[in-house]
């Protein structure tokens, strides 16, 4: 296996679209994001209708995107709600170890770890994968609990008074640690994937390690994301022109009189109405124009061919039409959960990439050369394998000669 050189530094951050772009590494943050998709529909509509909403109001309203900002909520569905995306930001966290273990793997020259092998270690270091967040929310809830008993004991005459300008200091510098164990907790939304799969760190040793990266590498960590964000954003529009023109592709065939003509397209257009509802399709196509017009690139890539949408003309359709329409809303609810799985690939890809980089820069410690925990096993499966093709070379020479 020949590990991979890079330059260590910006030039690196480029390599993440590329490197991203693969089936196992989709297909694994696609798994998880269903998963965690799942998981928070479900807790979405509990919350929903804990509040008071009836199951069909909520289905008409809402359909496949139930949520419950912009509702008058009882604390205990705000809780529910945040149950289901708690979920999905662990779910998130795990698919995206995996990818930061296959990525490690690919840089050390081995192209044949799967994803598989790379769920075993998910399967193994879950723990830290998801208490070092909570460890560190943990960390900020204790400073500012204690602040606030330092706050009621102000409020004591003559010795909160006394105590208050002796004690500032230590307030001083509790907030400010608060602050920075803040910035530390939202690093490592995105970073403790990357530090534990490619480190192999346990909790404390992740949190340690999203501290002193947090700490050294502040300026860096800013702008590699910027940059990060801006190849992202190129790199989906890309990725999903090819996917929308491969969708209006078929549209154009498959709707032409000549083959299904009217009856694909009554169904087409069911299957979207389910995807894509009109209030839905619009905050869309704002947001998106809105970020293309702020990063100067007006409104993304024009589609070639294009699907026609005509909600109006829903039409009587059959037993039959409407499972198909069904099945094919489902086949592009994966089609689109593809193209945000990629995006989150581009990300995970770029962190993972950002933390190699950073051991470098600050401890002068290739990970790549780093032996891990699989190298004897890999080794085994290595000899096991030259071992096999040297005996079955031996034997056909011997097979030859007699």
């Amino acid at each position: 296996m020949i590990p991979r050189d890079l330059n260590f530094n910006y030039k690196d951050i480029f390599l993440a679209p590329r490197l991203a772009l693969s089936g196992k590494k989709i297909f694994l943050i696609l798994k998880g994001n269903l998963a965690g998709y799942i998981a928070y529909f479900l807790f979405s509509y509990v919350a929903l209708m804990t509040n008071g909403k009836d199951i069909e109001n909520i289905v008409f309203k809402y359909g496949l995107y139930p949520c419950l900002f912009g509702n008058e909520a009882n604390w205990y569905s705000w809780v529910i709600f945040s149950f289901g995306i708690t979920i999905w930001l662990f779910a998130l966290l795990l698919s995206n170890s995996g990818v930061s273990r296959i990525l490690l793997k690919q840089l050390k020259g081995n192209d044949f770890f799967s994803g598989k092998d790379s769920l075993q270690f998910v399967y193994k270091h879950w723990q830290a994968i998801i208490l070092t967040p909570i460890t560190l929310l943990l960390i900020v809830a204790l400073f500012l609990i204690v602040a606030f008993a330092f706050a009621f004991l102000g409020k004591v005459p003559l010795l909160g008074q006394l105590t208050f300008p002796l004690l500032y200091i230590f307030y001083f510098f509790g907030s400010g640690f608060t602050i920075i164990t803040i910035f530390v907790f939202l690093n490592s939304i995105f970073h403790t994937p990357s530090v534990v799969s490619i480190y192999e760190e346990d909790t404390m040793g992740s949190v340690f390690q999203l501290y002193s990266t947090t700490l050294s590498q502040t300026w860096r960590i800013l702008l590699y994301n910027i940059l990060l964000i801006l190849l992202m954003l190129i790199s989906v529009e890309i990725f999903s022109w090819f996917c929308l023109n491969s969708i209006g592709l078929i549209s154009i065939i498959f709707g032409n009189d000549f083959f299904m003509g009217d009856q694909f397209l009554l169904i087409n257009n069911n299957a979207l109405s389910v995807l894509l509802p009109i209030n839905f399709l619009e905050i869309i196509t704002y947001y998106k124009s809105l970020i293309f017009h702020n990063v100067f690139l007006e409104s993304g890539i024009p589609v070639v061919f294009k699907t026609s949408l005509n909600f109006s003309d829903l039409g009587n359709i059959s037993i039959v039409g409407n499972i198909s329409s069904v099945l094919l809303s489902a086949v592009y609810f994966i089609i689109g959960l593809s193209i945000i799985s990629y995006g989150i690939s581009i990300l995970c890809v770029g962190q993972s990439l950002m933390f190699i980089i950073f051991k470098k820069l600050s401890d002068d410690d290739n990970v790549i050369l780093r032996s891990d925990e699989d190298d004897d096993h890999e080794d085994v499966i290595i000899q096991k394998k030259f071992e096999s093709n040297f005996e079955k070379l031996s034997q056909s020479i011997s097979n030859k000669k007699s």
